[in-house]
């Protein structure tokens, strides 16, 4: 496992930008697919954006297409998810996740074997 801390969450208006980081520590973090999911009150947590342990394959949920960019620095074990056209509906707590590497990105919540805390987005109308 890797150990994940978020940061970048905040509260903003329609149509900002935010940029969300998550620093992994741990000698595996190259090795690992990573993802971003978010969960907003009274609702599961769902997938959002995942990148493979290469960088080469990425995925998004159909909601964010176009207005989220995820990337990762393996150098800087960091992975990021950048938000553009912020969305009232894109108001969650925002968390970061990883998994052993895989070519695939997997979406799914139970997958995944590591976890931040998370950092919340408000979006604001």
């Amino acid at each position: 496992q890797v150990q994940l801390v978020e940061s970048g969450g905040g509260l903003v208006q329609t149509g900002d930008s935010l940029r969300l980081s998550c620093v992994a520590s741990g000698r595996t973090f190259s090795t690992y697919n990573m993802g971003w999911f978010r969960q907003a009150p009274g609702k599961e947590r769902e997938f959002v954006a995942g990148i493979n342990w290469r960088g080469d394959n990425t995925r998004y949920t159909d909601s964010v297409k176009g207005r989220f960019t995820i990337s990762r620095d393996n150098a800087k074990t960091t992975v990021f998810l950048q938000m553009n056209s912020l969305k009232p509906e894109d108001t969650a707590v925002y968390y970061c996740a990883g998994r052993p590497g895989s070519i695939v990105v997997i979406t799914t919540v139970r997958d995944y074997n590591s976890w931040g805390q998370g950092t919340q987005v408000t979006v604001s109308s």
